[in-house]
């Protein structure tokens, strides 16, 4: 196995020469830098694996360091060394993209526990590139954007599964990208020549959900005008993909087991035995563990179809995503509209940041199609996002149970609200809401600048 390269970067020698020696102890390569731009020319010169830098360093901080090394190669894990009163910091260089961060004084066994999990990280990483590199004829990988660990591990499932002749549940919450998952499952598979079929069992009927999967005979039922072949046939060879799998009645869930078990079936109405060679793929935003206690899933059933489960993250588990996305969606819907859009604001961004995505990767591509058509310039503010996402945003934050936030934003976030809320209630006065929050009219003023809070009903 070749060796692990980590570099350190940190202007106080104490500190390298403690965590050097630790790291050698470990039989890790360590090297060293007591400077950013000192640590930027090591990572030029040599194959580095991990980098360790400090925050605050006189030339360069931790986060430009993590900006400088996303650009010269984004899939180096940075992870950022800070005191515990910079986790504010911490919070901005997470967003910029670093790893993880460890609060100073440096446990070592939380360092070690980090140096492993960058291991597993890097390895995910470069059985993830032989996956894409397989996909580009056939099928984009790339659209499956993404830079967070929880999606890497999610697409080397998918590479190590597709070759593979094996039933696959896809479980995610709706608008997560369930489908892309099915379709990389496809294209990277040997069935990638042959159909993939499509078909969602929340859009159709008991009735029509039947006839559908399995095909019908001319006058099996009222509208039967003539015989059609189901999504089984049209598959035949391929792969079926059937969505929201839990959306089934228990008497198509028998049909469907049998097409499992033996590969046959018979149209609905009809009374010919079909062989089919399919491989299904199923996906589902719903507890069938539970549906099965309840009686309303067959366990059987669940078992066929749950050889290998991929769990996908939502977009509020995978925050680190969210830049890469956006950024993605502003491409495309720019170059649709024929739109010169550079980019998004800070509050703008910030807001996205926040916010608590229930519609996940569907609803932040929705969002940012909007604001590309209804932006005037060619930064977006908060003024081109929905108007009840700030409000949504805040409320979020606001939760106690939401640990997405830092505990600065969320003061922040209390305080901003309390002040809008004062400032309401007395008409804008400035001076009668700061008497009403027990603090100084120029405490109230430099508060308002600070949060940004625009005063709308201030007295003439």
């Amino acid at each position: 196995m070749s060796e692990f390269r980590i570099l350190l970067i940190d202007d106080e020698p104490a500190q390298i020469i403690s965590i050097k020696s630790f790291l050698k102890r470990r039989n890790y390569t360590a090297l060293s830098a007591n400077s950013g731009l000192e640590g930027m020319a090591v990572v030029r010169d040599g194959n580095i694996d991990l980098v360790f830098t400090d925050f605050r360093m006189p030339d360069m901080n931790g986060l430009e360091v993590v900006k400088a090394l996303k650009d010269f190669n984004p899939e180096i894990p940075v992870v950022v060394m800070t005191a515990f009163s910079d986790t504010e910091d911490a919070v901005k260089v997470m967003k910029e993209g670093a790893f993880d961060y460890l609060s100073k004084p440096v446990n070592l066994d939380e360092l070690e526990a980090l140096v492993e999990k960058a291991k597993e990280h890097n390895y995910l990483v470069s059985e993830n590139k032989l996956l894409k590199e397989q996909l580009k004829e056939k099928y984009k990988f790339d659209s499956i954007i993404s830079q967070s660990g929880e999606m890497e591990e999610v697409l080397n499932t998918t590479g190590r599964v597709a070759k593979s002749k094996a039933a696959v549940l896809i479980r995610g919450e709706s608008g997560s990208g369930k489908e892309l998952i099915a379709k990389a499952i496809h294209y990277s598979s040997d069935r990638n020549d042959k159909p993939l079929i499509t078909v969602n069992c929340a859009a159709l009927s008991e009735n029509l959900l039947e006839s559908e999967l399995f095909g019908h005979e001319k006058g099996s039922f009222t509208g039967a005008t003539s015989q059609r072949i189901g999504r089984f046939e049209q598959a035949d060879g391929g792969t079926l993909f059937i969505d929201e799998v839990g959306d089934i009645s228990p008497q198509t869930q028998v049909k469907l087991l049998r097409v499992l078990q033996f590969g046959e079936f018979e149209r609905v109405g009809g009374s010919k035995t079909i062989k089919t060679d399919v491989r299904v793929i199923t996906a589902t935003n719903r507890n069938l563990e539970k549906m099965i206690q309840q009686v309303t899933f067959r366990e059987d059933l669940f078992y066929r179809i749950n050889v290998v489960t991929i769990s996908l993250p939502s977009l509020r588990e995978r925050k680190m995503d969210i830049p890469v996305l956006v950024r993605h969606f502003l491409d495309k819907y720019a170059g649709e509209n024929n739109k010169n859009i550079e980019g998004l604001s800070k509050e703008a961004m910030d807001y996205l940041m926040r916010y608590h995505f229930p519609g996940n990767v569907r609803e932040l591509e929705n969002i940012i199609e909007r604001a590309v058509v209804m932006a005037r310039e060619k930064i977006i503010t908060t003024s081109d996002l929905p108007s009840g996402l700030a409000a949504s945003t805040e409320n979020e934050i606001l939760d106690p149970l939401n640990f997405n936030d830092s505990y600065p934003d969320k003061v922040a976030a209390f305080e901003k609200v309390m002040i809008e809320k004062t400032l309401e209630l007395k008409q804008g006065n400035q001076s009668r809401a700061a008497e009403l929050l027990g603090i100084s009219e120029r405490h109230l003023r430099s508060r308002m600048q600070k949060l940004e809070i625009v005063n709308t009903k201030r007295l003439s």
